[in-house]
């Protein structure tokens, strides 16, 4: 379990990120089309999760808009938007700020929350995801976490993006 806050008042999630080095967990994920999708349907590729307590909160829309951005120059790499909104919502919201280069994929009926050590099991949040970035190699090794300490603040993008470019 790790502890983060919110605006200042502390939250539990349900475990803690992959370490750095170990073999990213397999996950089920749904997407905007209602089909799962897992760690493999991304094979050899690099993939940057950004993982999202909503898309309909500023900060969350801040961050995904920041990696779409990003996204666009990075080479064989996915950039994988996870949050536990309904697939039609994050799929509304992607259309809705024109962004095309991130993939929406919702935790709405899978256990990708406590696998990775994000699920927040407190307070009126409990249920919804921590702010975390993780970064898998296309090996499917972890290279990079970060799980943010403030929940409304944006990850670190520059750390973050500077363990991707160092593959």
């Amino acid at each position: 379990m790790a502890t983060i806050r919110f605006q200042g008042n502390p939250l539990n999630t349900s475990g803690e990120l992959p370490a750095v080095g170990s073999k990213a967990p397999d996950f089920s994920l749904t997407t905007s089309k209602l089909t799962d999708v897992s760690l493999a349907t991304y094979a050899g590729q690099k993939k940057i999760l950004t993982i999202v307590p909503s898309l309909d909160t500023p900060t969350c829309a801040a961050s995904t808009r920041k990696f779409n951005e990003k996204a666009s120059h990075l080479y064989h790499t996915v950039v994988l938007v996870i949050s536990a909104d309904l697939p039609f919502a994050q799929c509304r919201f992607c259309e809705i700020e024109g962004l095309k280069d991130v993939i929406p994929l919702s935790t709405f009926r899978s256990s990708f929350a406590d696998d990775y050590g994000v699920k927040l099991t407190d307070t009126f949040l409990a249920g919804l995801t921590a702010r975390a970035i993780v970064i898998i190699d296309e090996h499917d090794t972890v290279i990079y976490s970060q799980l943010v300490n403030e929940l409304a603040d944006e990850p670190d993008y520059e750390h973050a993006l500077a363990a991707l470019h160092s593959l």
